[in-house]
């Protein structure tokens, strides 16, 4: 399917640039209201740079991706809608629970499809863990541990003011990652709990630039402590902070009936899923049982790299990583192709905004807030499914 670009900043370059891995979409054009940007992105990949007004009324255009920044996701993609086109979204899918309700409605009352990012859900390594919580390999999770962890945006970022604003910080930024994998793996949730801080009240352009050194104000939460409570019974503690120096904590850890479970970073696409050994002895005096069990590892790593999308393909700044941004794009339009659901659904995607802004509104309340807006998971994208959305390698 043809695909326009709307929005043509940092992330514009990888979506471009991966979207030729894909044999069901081509980006044909690109368009920005700084000229500048789009014409960067037309002429490092060899597409038409059009008006937004040009792009929207193209017929050679069914999908438009928009990039936008997050404050613009719902106003461009409802003018997507009602130029009669699909739209996939950067994430998240809007700032209100009003703007995505009325996007997941005016999408389906014209028949068109919405998604939106993340797509690292169906990454190998989430997948992977997908799988094992699927088999029961660690029972019933019953709680468990997922954290952001930062000191923010302004040290690398040319332009981060807008990231501290409202429709910013670290839950609404970051946090569709992790609630995103979280939902993918255990179901929807059902209520939250959050407490929530601002420090400090500004901060300071650190990225080499015009506002090098200039402060701004901070407008959202930078640290968030959450309970995130599932239909499921697992209770889950969620931490997001860009406040924070340096860290220990895993991206995500899970803990079961029958085992504990490691996940690995879900901004990327791969990694290594980590499942306890459950035959290690515990609290004994056997010394023969220790000694033995100090000759195996209390975690079981199972590798990725060799699966769709988990080999590391990535390899700027450190540590490298798998980055297949656009592979949600090319399985929305597979699945349009071929009359079935899409995995980042509209759908989807508003449930875990309700529960991002569930957070955001316990933490301003301090009381619990229930989760309204429900979705169920996603269908497991298999490693077979994930291979056929490739183009064919020479």
């Amino acid at each position: 399917m043809r695909v326009g670009i709307i929005g043509c900043g940092n992330i514009s370059d990888i979506y471009a640039a991966n979207s030729k891995l894909f044999r069901d979409i081509d980006i044909v054009a690109c368009a920005d209201i700084l000229p500048e940007a789009s014409g960067r992105i037309a002429g490092k990949f060899g597409i038409e740079e059009r008006s937004v007004d040009k792009l929207l009324a193209s017929e050679d255009i069914d999908i438009v991706l928009n990039l936008t920044i997050p404050s613009s996701h719902a106003e461009i993609s409802r003018a997507v809608l009602d130029a009669g086109k699909h739209v996939y979204v950067e994430k998240p899918l809007a700032t209100s629970l009003e703007d995505g309700i009325d996007l997941v409605r005016r999408a389906a009352a014209k028949s068109l499809r919405i998604g939106c990012a993340p797509d690292t859900i169906l990454g190998a390594g989430q997948q992977t863990a997908r799988k094992i919580v699927d088999e029961g390999s660690a029972g019933r999770v019953l709680t468990g541990v997922a954290a952001i962890m930062s000191k923010g945006m302004e040290h690398w970022h040319p332009n981060p003011a807008f990231f501290y604003q409202a429709g910013g910080g670290p839950v609404l930024d970051i946090g569709p990652y992790y609630v995103s994998s979280l939902c993918n793996l255990l179901g929807p949730v059902a209520s939250v709990y959050a407490i929530g801080q601002i420090s400090p009240a500004e901060r300071r352009y650190g990225a080499e630039g015009p506002n090098k050194g200039k402060t701004f104000k901070v407008e959202t939460f930078t640290t968030i402590n959450a309970i995130l409570k599932f239909e499921s019974g697992a209770i889950i503690t969620f931490i997001a902070s860009w406040d924070i120096w340096r860290n220990g904590m895993r991206p995500i850890e899970l803990h079961g009936t029958k085992a504990s479970l490691r996940v690995p970073d879900p901004d990327t696409f791969g990694g290594d899923v980590e499942l306890s050994d459950t035959t290690l002895p515990l609290n004994t005096h056997d010394a023969d049982a220790v000694a033995a069990a100090g000759q195996r590892p209390d975690w079981n790593p199972i590798g990725t790299t060799k699966l769709p999308f988990g080999a590391i393909n990535y390899p700027f700044g450190h540590p490298t990583i798998a980055n297949y941004r656009s592979l949600g794009l090319a399985e929305m339009a597979n699945a349009i192709a071929n009359n079935r659901p899409h995995r980042c659904s509209g759908e989807f995607s508003l449930h875990t905004l309700a529960v991002m802004l569930g957070i955001l509104q316990s933490a301003d309340l301090r009381r619990e807030v229930p989760i309204s807006h429900r979705a169920d998971r996603p269908e497991a994208l298999t490693p077979e499914q994930a291979s056929s959305l490739r183009k064919e390698r020479p």
